[in-house]
């Protein structure tokens, strides 16, 4: 009898292994339709020919590594005990790497009221999510450096994959999650490797943040209502650096240069040194400013290195920082000084006179040698002679009342022959770098959580810290899996 039905016969191909990709890689790179490519269609061509041959690559190197298994039985600790699990199924789990989506086989272990562990997860160092610790830094770093939008845009450019936003900001929040253990924790440089004088700056700065709720549509905006509201952030950073002795005149000489000034270019070994930035959403000013004080104990344990707080001359700040940390010299920032300088100057003068800027330039030089008092004398005698009142009147008051305040601390003529640091520079590029140049950008909107673990990472980062801190973070990362294994299933 003959079958009426027929079996079709499917060809076999067999699973194309990396070796066949780099085979194929070499023939097309040198072929004739190749050669006549531009270099750049070659380019893209071959990394994303490598992508794929790396991805195959890295499958068999998991594939080499087995599932796990640790024999019939596996101990855990838990909460100071042993807890005993049997061995339990094969389990497959996508990991998303840098090359593209692989597979990992894990035996699993488990008990009557536990969930399972795997043991290939603690040594591939898969502690949470399906990315991998290589995407989520290369997330994390993209995204403190620029949008997230963009952040995307490159982790997919890199690697193939494609991340949400809201995962990218949820890697930012997790990474940062070690900061304040990783500083408390890292030894600082020896004291007698850097300079014998030790700053300390705090500023604040605003951050705009999202509305805690939707807002209703308005057509008119009330009096005095803004489009966004900002946070105010503390501000802080901390350095060492040897003593620059220097005039009253090289002060002016930098500050007011002219096409054919001469000005003596800061030394390299006069720079900040060992500089740590920071900033904080979430914590008091106190909390925050304590920080700095516990970095200055740390950096300078017993005291042998002058100490001083440069501020802006805000007054609860300038409180703050001298009952927090007493027996350091503060200093008024001049450049803050000079705002309300100049601010004079245009009271008296037309804005584009050339007599406001030598009179600024002028005034400038006599409270850098000491004569605060008789700049503040002649200001208001000034005042009076040319009969001003209202608004300018207003503004020549209150610079002499913010002189006559900050007085004690604008003595920069002993500050200048001691070499002390007069400006608080460090702590305004910290405001531009940490909050300007990354939150402040058009159209962003925070929220508090987002906020501090985007300060916190930036401030690693602009610290010079980043490498350092991802090394110990993955080390806590790993203490929070072996902490939470284990897990009563429910």
């Amino acid at each position: 009898m003959v079958s009426t039905s027929s079996r079709v016969s499917i060809p076999f191909e067999p699973i194309r292994t990396a070796e066949d990709d780099f085979d194929d890689m070499v023939q097309w790179i040198t072929s004739r339709a190749t050669l006549a490519l531009p270099l750049h269609e070659v380019e893209q061509e071959q990394i994303e020919r490598s992508r794929e041959m790396n991805r195959k690559l890295l499958q068999e190197h998991i594939r080499h590594r087995g599932d796990g298994d640790s024999g019939p039985k596996l101990d855990v600790q838990k909460e100071g005990n042993v807890l005993t699990l049997d061995r339990g199924r094969v389990r497959c789990r996508q990991i998303r790497s840098v090359f593209g989506v692989v597979e990992a086989d894990r035996r699993g272990y488990q008990a009557e009221t536990h969930c399972s562990v795997y043991p290939l997860d603690e040594q591939l160092a898969l502690y949470g999510r399906s990315y991998s610790y290589a995407v989520q830094r290369w997330t994390v770093t993209a995204a403190v450096l620029g949008p997230f939008d963009e952040a995307i845009a490159s982790v997919r450019e890199r690697t193939g994959l494609t991340i949400s936003k809201r995962t990218a900001e949820e890697l930012v929040v997790e990474a940062a999650q070690d900061f304040d253990s990783f500083y408390e924790q890292r030894k600082p440089e020896p004291p007698e490797s850097s300079g014998s004088i030790i700053a300390c700056s705090a500023d604040c700065k605003g951050i705009p943040m999202k509305k805690p709720e939707p807002a209703v549509q308005k057509f008119k905006k009330q009096k005095g209502e803004k489009a966004n509201k900002k946070r105010m952030a503390t501000v802080v950073v901390v350095h060492t650096q040897i003593p620059r002795i220097r005039t009253a005149e090289d002060v002016v000489d930098s500050l007011f240069r002219t096409p054919l000034s001469v000005v003596a270019k800061r030394k390299k070994e006069h720079r900040p040194q060992n500089k740590r930035v920071w900033a904080s959403l979430t914590k008091g000013k106190d909390s925050v400013i304590q920080e700095a004080v516990t970095e200055v104990e740390k950096r300078d344990p017993h005291a042998n290195k002058t100490r001083v707080i440069l501020t802006d001359g805000e007054k609860a700040l300038q409180r703050r920082t001298q009952r927090l940390l007493p027996g350091a010299i503060p200093i008024l920032d001049l450049l803050h000084a000079l705002q309300y300088l100049w601010a004079v100057a245009c009271a008296f003068f037309e804005e584009k006179d050339p007599m406001t800027i030598e009179w600024t330039k002028k005034q400038t030089l006599r409270i850098l040698q000491g004569q605060v008092s008789r700049v503040i004398q002649g200001i208001r005698q000034s005042a009076t002679k040319r009969g001003l009142a209202g608004q300018k009147r207003k503004v020549v008051d209150g610079a002499t009342k913010y002189f006559y305040r900050n007085r004690a601390s604008m003595r920069y003529n002993e500050y200048l022959a001691q070499g002390l640091p007069i400006a608080s520079g460090a702590v305004e590029g910290a405001c531009k770098n940490l909050i300007n140049d990354r939150m402040e950008r058009s159209g962003m909107r925070w929220v508090e959580r987002s906020a501090e673990a985007m300060l916190q990472l930036r401030a690693i980062y602009l610290s010079g810290d980043f490498e350092e801190y991802w090394i110990y973070h993955l080390a806590k990362e790993r203490e929070r899996y072996l902490a939470v294994r284990a897990q009563p299933c429910g």
